[in-house]
């Protein structure tokens, strides 16, 4: 059905032609390619040299700039749409063996989570191998950059072992203030250690109502002397949300210290009425090396500490509504400004991986909630891109993704719709390219290709001539 390894494309080129190019360019060319840091460009092209982008622009162009330089080039033309790779910022592969779960309708989280738990619980399950399952799924679905949660040791090398680049952030739940002093630290610190790198490592808190005051408070630090990055379930919960109708007591930054609020739980049986989102900021846990996953339940002081703290929050409006949630407030954290990013959450809570399923939705939960702006489709794209990859902290730098630019990843994705105008065809993308998704780059490498155009299942292969027509010219 998949594949990990990294297929070669057809070169037409002779032995003795190819012992003679000062480098092995490869050129992308589609219909139109959007690199959401720059214009679109219809009839585009990507050079990839190295696996990275070594120019950018309308064919012609890229053409005539590697013939300056002497270099020659095998060109792959591509039908429809050529795009950064997907940033799927939430997700939870080693839970693709729980789909059954994740295929019905609950009325919120009691009832999801007595559903999830009566499969974990009653194990064992192989999360090595449902996690490599999840991974495929990300290279069928175009995501090319993954925030994975890892609960379980053996699930932590998923993305590692499919090449695939992003986070892997390892869960810590369930500690008491006594556990963490115990053994919290020690326990933490061991698992990092054993996760294996690239792709990038980091830590995820998992949510307020699952952690004491004292790993809240300390897990931040501990990320951050190490140099790694956080992620957090926040705003997912109705219970997270802020409580007008009761007294604020105490102010927040005096409550938390009082020995008789030992969690945000213990605050809310107490009758105070501050948010999840307050609680954290408290804390410390929020920054622009932290991004929130959900943010369902998040008021407008709330979303107000969010871009405060450049903290971005990974929208996943499928899972929400299989567990029963609201929707999140999509219009709102548009036209505010917020950071946003797109996370399909794992298939224990969602009916498949497929990032664009979710970004439609969002489309169509913005437009419900009054955003009537003719940029939706562009922006929300965006934050299944950039959004993503800023989300991650990979949005600059030597190994940035999410964007097509000079000297970023090659990390791409091919989009099977017709192309009319940019704006038309980028609207269908959006609303229309859940499944489309028919190639799918990693650092230049196919790591993905449909069988034939268009395709329904999720069967693939590696590259095939008649599929993506290759030849050799020398400049």
């Amino acid at each position: 059905m998949f594949t990990h390894r990294k297929p070669s494309l057809v070169n037409t080129s002779s032995v003795s032609e190819r012992s003679q190019v000062p480098a092995n360019v490869h050129l992308w060319s589609a219909d139109l390619v959007v690199p959401i840091t720059a214009p679109s460009v219809l009839g585009g092209a990507v050079a990839v040299l190295n696996g990275r982008i070594e120019h950018i622009g309308s064919r012609d162009w890229v053409i005539a700039t590697l013939r300056e330089r002497g270099m020659t080039y095998t060109e792959t033309h591509v039908p429809g749409v050529l795009l950064p790779g997907f940033v799927n910022a939430h997700t939870h592969l080693q839970y693709t063996n729980m789909a059954e779960v994740g295929l019905r309708q609950y009325d919120g989280f009691p009832s999801w989570m007595a559903a999830f738990d009566a499969i974990y619980d009653a194990g064992p399950l192989d999360w090595e191998t449902s996690a490599a399952q999840g991974a495929e799924y990300m290279l069928r679905y175009g995501a090319t950059c993954v925030a994975d949660v890892v609960t379980d040791p053996e699930a932590a090398s998923a993305l590692h072992d499919a090449g695939l680049h992003g986070v892997a952030y390892w869960e810590v739940m369930g500690y008491s203030n006594e556990e963490w002093a115990q053994r919290g630290v020690s326990s933490v610190h061991s698992a990092l250690e054993k996760m294996p790198t690239p792709p990038a490592i980091g830590i995820s808190p998992h949510a307020p109502y699952s952690l004491e005051v004292a790993p809240l408070l300390e897990i931040p630090d501990l990320a951050r002397r190490r140099g790694l990055r956080l992620h957090i379930h926040l705003g997912e919960a109705q219970m997270e949300a802020r409580w007008d109708d009761v007294e604020g007591g105490a102010a927040l930054a005096d409550l938390w210290r009082n020995e008789k609020s030992a969690s945000f739980t213990s605050i809310r049986q107490a009758g105070v009425g501050f948010s999840a989102t307050e609680f954290v900021d408290q804390l410390g846990v929020l920054g622009p090396d932290c991004h929130i996953a959900h943010g369902v339940y998040m008021t407008a002081d709330d979303r107000r500490r969010l871009r405060a703290r450049s903290t971005a929050v990974a929208l996943c409006p499928r899972s929400n509504a299989v567990i029963g949630l609201d929707e999140p407030p999509v219009a709102a954290y548009l036209s505010e400004g917020n950071l946003i990013a797109v996370g399909t959450d794992s298939l224990s809570s969602s009916p498949s991986l497929d990032i664009l399923e979710d970004v439609a939705l969002l489309y169509d939960i913005a437009r419900r909630q009054g955003y009537g702006s003719s940029d939706l489709s562009r922006r929300l794209l965006q934050a299944a891109t950039l959004g993503g990859a800023t989300a991650l902290g990979l949005a600059t730098g030597q190994h940035r993704v999410g964007q097509l630019q000079a000297g970023a990843l090659a990390d791409m994705v091919v989009v099977d719709v017709p192309v009319t105008d940019v704006m038309s065809t980028i609207e269908c993308v959006v609303r229309e390219g859940a499944g489309r998704q028919v190639a799918t780059i990693i650092e230049g490498q196919l790591r993905y290709a449909a069988t034939n155009f268009p395709h329904d299942d999720v069967a693939g292969h590696s590259a095939d001539s008649s599929v993506f027509p290759t030849h050799t010219v020398k400049g």
